[in-house]
C-alpha cells in the first residue's frame, strides 16, 4: 500500500475545500464591508477566516508528504481515499459552525456539516436565520460541492490518479463506468461538471427572475441542484408562499433526481441510447403515479380546499422526498396515513443513477423486480432462459448479486441503525426512530414525527447524531466504499 499517495491526494482535496471555505469567507468580508460590523457578521468573517487558513495549512502539509510520489493511484488506494475523504472533509467542513456565533458545539457541528456534504439536508439547527449569512452560504456550498460529488470534482481537475479515477467515480456517482480509461474519466468527470453548473445557473436565475432576493436564490439554487434540502429560511420553501417559485423549484429537483448522463445523451444527439432508457422512463411514471395518488389521498381527506391545492402539495412534497431532496412547502406529516407511507416508499426508491439524488436507485428496483420475476418464473420453469436488459444493455450476472446484495444490506444497516437509536434514544417511539434512520441511511433529509418537515434533529443526543453522521456517510456511498475501510484484508501488505 503506498501511503504516501493516499497523504498526498487527501492533501490536494482539502486545499480544494480550503479554496470552497476561502470564498465563503471573502463573502464575509463583503457583508461586513456593505452592511456593517457587528457581532455577527464579525464571528462569520472570523471563523471563515480561521477554517480556510487550518484547512490549507493541513492540506499543504499533507501534500508536502506525497509531494515526491510519482505513482498512479492503485484501484485498493482509491478504496481508502473515497472512505476517507467523505470523513476528512466532514470534519474540516464542521471548523465554520463550531467558531462561529451563535456557535454550534463540536458534534452538532459535526452533524452539519456531515448532513450538508452527503446532501441528506437533516439539520440541528433550530433557528436557522439567527445564523450568519456567510455561514449560511458555506452551508449550501457544502452541498453544492457534495451534490456533484467532491471526488468527482477532484477527478476532473486531477492528472496524477490514473487507474484509480476509474474506482473513485464508481463510488461517488454510481455511474456504470467500468470500461473507460483514465483519460475517459476526466472527460467524463469535465462533462457532468459543465451539466450540473448548467443547471445551477439556470434555476438561479429563474429564482431571480421570480423575485427571490439574489442571496437566497443562490443557496436554494445550489442546494436544489444538489438534491440537499438546506434553506436559508426557517420554513424553507414555504416562507415564500409563491407557486411560482415552487414550482421553478420542483421542477429542478425531478431534473436533478434523473442521471446526469442522460442529457449528455440528449447533448450528443444519441436518439437509439435515449429512445432504450427505460430508468427515466419508470422514474417519471413513478412519481406521476406517487403525485395523483397523494393528491387524490389529500381531497378525499377533505383537509385541502379544493383538487387543485391537493395536487399543487402532492406535487411538490413527492418530488421533494422522491428526490432525496428535502425542501418543505407544507407539513406532510399530518397528511393521511396512506399519503406518508407512500412518500415512504418514495424515500427508500430515491431517483435515478448518476443522478445527485440519494435512495436505492430506480435502476436498482427495476433490476430486482426483473430479478424477481426471473426467480418466479424458474420455480415452475426451471430450465427457461432469460436475458434481463436494463436500458437496452444485458448486465453481467454479477451485476444483479450486486443489486440484491445491496438491497438486502441496506435492510439490514436500517435494522441495525434502528436498533442503535432506540438504546440511545429510548423516548422515541418507533415511526420517529424509523424516520431517523430512513431521512439520515437515504439522504432524505426531513423524516416522520419528531423529526418530520416541522422538527428538526437538534434534540437528539450527542451519541445518536454520530450515528446518524455515520448513516449519512454510508448512504452517499451506497454502502460499500466506507465499510470497506473496516475489512482487516483491506490494510494488510500484499
Amino acid at each position: 500500500m503506498n501511503l504516501r499517495i493516499i497523504i498526498k491526494t487527501l492533501g490536494v482535496l482539502s486545499l480544494l475545500i480550503g479554496l470552497a471555505m476561502g470564498t465563503c469567507w471573502l463573502y464575509a468580508l463583503a457583508v461586513v464591508h456593505t452592511e456593517g460590523r457587528n457581532d455577527l457578521n464579525s464571528s462569520a468573517q472570523s471563523a471563515l477566516g480561521i477554517s480556510t487558513g487550518i484547512t490549507i495549512t493541513i492540506g499543504f502539509l499533507m501534500y508536502l508528504v506525497g509531494i515526491r510520489c510519482r505513482h498512479e493511484l492503485l484501484r485498493r488506494e482509491a478504496m481508502i481515499i473515497v472512505g476517507l475523504s467523505w470523513i476528512s472533509v466532514s470534519l474540516l467542513g464542521a471548523l465554520p459552525y463550531w467558531l462561529c456565533e451563535p456557535g454550534l458545539n463540536i458534534f452538532d457541528s459535526i452533524f452539519e456539516s456531515v448532513s450538508g456534504f452527503t446532501t441528506t439536508g437533516s439539520t440541528i439547527m433550530a433557528d436557522i436565520e439567527a445564523f450568519p449569512k456567510a455561514i449560511l452560504l458555506w452551508r449550501s456550498v457544502t452541498q453544492w460541492l457534495g451534490g456533484i460529488g467532491i471526488l468527482v470534482v477532484f477527478v476532473a481537475v486531477l492528472s496524477f490518479l490514473g487507474a484509480g479515477s476509474r474506482s473513485i467515480m464508481q463510488q461517488e456517482s454510481s455511474l456504470n463506468i467500468s470500461d473507460s480509461g483514465a483519460s475517459r474519466i476526466r472527460d467524463i468527470a469535465f462533462t457532468l461538471l459543465k451539466v450540473y453548473l448548467a443547471l445551477t445557473i439556470v434555476c438561479l436565475f429563474g429564482l431571480i427572475a421570480l423575485g427571490m432576493p439574489i442571496f437566497e436564490a443562490t443557496c436554494h439554487a445550489m442546494c436544489t441542484i444538489a438534491t440537499g434540502g438546506f434553506s436559508p429560511k426557517n420554513l424553507s420553501i414555504g416562507h415564500y408562499q409563491d407557486v411560482g417559485i415552487e414550482l421553478w423549484v420542483a421542477f429542478f429537483m425531478f431534473f436533478s433526481s434523473i442521471g446526469f448522463m442522460l442529457y449528455v445523451i440528449v447533448v450528443h444527439r444519441r436518439w437509439e441510447r435515449l429512445k432504450a432508457e427505460e430508468e427515466a422512463r419508470y422514474y417519471f411514471f413513478l412519481v406521476l403515479l406517487a403525485v395523483v395518488a397523494i393528491a387524490f389521498d389529500l381531497h378525499l381527506a377533505g383537509t385541502h380546499d379544493g383538487y387543485a391545492k391537493a395536487l399543487r402539495e402532492g406535487f411538490f412534497n413527492v418530488v421533494s422526498i422522491g428526490s432525496t431532496t428535502g425542501f418543505c412547502a407544507s407539513n406532510y406529516d399530518q397528511w393521511p396515513l396512506f399519503s406518508k407511507m407512500l412518500l415512504m416508499f418514495m424515500m427508500l426508491v430515491g431517483g435515478c443513477a448518476g443522478s445527485t439524488a440519494g435512495g436505492i436507485k430506480m435502476n436498482r428496483v427495476i433490476l430486482f423486480t426483473k430479478i424477481t420475476n426471473r426467480e418466479m418464473v424458474r420455480s415452475f420453469r426451471p430450465n427457461q432462459v432469460f436475458r434481463i436488459k436494463l436500458n437496452g444493455m444485458a448486465p453481467d450476472e454479477k451485476v444483479f448479486v450486486t443489486t440484491s446484495f445491496f438491497i438486502a444490506l441496506g435492510f439490514a444497516l436500517s435494522g441495525l441503525a434502528g436498533i442503535m437509536v432506540s438504546l440511545l434514544e429510548p423516548d422515541l417511539n418507533m415511526i420517529s426512530t424509523i424516520g431517523c434512520v430512513f431521512a439520515t441511511l437515504f439522504n432524505i433529509g426531513p423524516g416522520f414525527d419528531a423529526v418530520g418537515p416541522a422538527h428538526n434533529f437538534s434534540f437528539l443526543g450527542s451519541d445518536t447524531k454520530m450515528v446518524l453522521s455515520f448513516c449519512m456517510i454510508l448512504g452517499r456511498l451506497e454502502f460499500f466504499a466506507l465499510l470497506v475501510l473496516f475489512v482487516p484484508s483491506l490494510w494488510k501488505k500484499y
